[in-house]
């Protein structure tokens, strides 16, 4: 998924501009505010998770109620990687993805975010290629699934700019950890109710 293209952000319709650009500055975290909780919970409302997104970033990481969410994120990702047609050449990956799914939810239970979230967007480039096919290796994936559906379209875009967030993990200060978690949980969230 080529999607840190200049192509890719261009891509974005007009409306999603401001917060997106408010989530992942092109002009990077450092130079620019960068993301805050706020700024994800801006994002989860056009993505049409906000209250469920509201509800969860509450929670306490270690919570019941939390575990169970994870649990149905894991049982939904599950479900849709082995309900994911494929070509038989490309069993291989989807088996692989599926192994890849129980050491995240172990780093994400662990707190380890700046892992968790470089994680998470492989297995979200593999849950594309299974999606999409070849079609999410192309400098327009982006503009392609906001073509499809504008909301579907911010997810995958969201998925793209993941990467960036090593700039952010990298300074490791205890306060990015939850503005990790507050972006990696919008990911979690948007496929647990996909």
């Amino acid at each position: 998924m080529n999607r840190n293209s200049p192509v890719a952000n261009s891509a974005v319709p007009g409306e999603y501009h401001k917060v997106a650009e408010r989530l992942f500055p092109q002009d990077g975290f450092f130079k620019s505010r960068g993301p805050d909780v706020k700024s994800a919970a801006e994002f989860a409302k056009v993505l049409g998770i906000g209250a469920e997104y509201q509800r969860l970033l509450a929670l306490d990481k270690g919570s019941g109620e939390m575990r169970k969410f994870l649990e149905h994120f894991q049982d939904n990702l599950d479900l849709l990687i082995q309900k994911t047609w494929v070509e038989k050449a490309d069993e291989t990956r989807k088996e692989k993805l599926q192994d890849e799914v129980p050491p995240f939810m172990s780093t994400i239970e662990q707190g380890n975010f700046p892992r968790a979230i470089e994680e998470f967007g492989a297995i979200l480039e593999e849950l594309a290629y299974l999606f999409f096919g070849i079609q999410s290796d192309k400098d327009d994936f982006t503009e392609y699934t906001f073509r499809i559906d504008a909301q579907m379209g911010l997810f995958w875009w969201y998925g793209g700019k993941l990467a960036a967030l090593k700039e952010l993990s990298e300074k490791n200060s205890s306060g990015n950890d939850k503005v990790l978690w507050a972006v990696l949980l919008l990911g979690i969230c948007y496929l647990t109710n996909f």
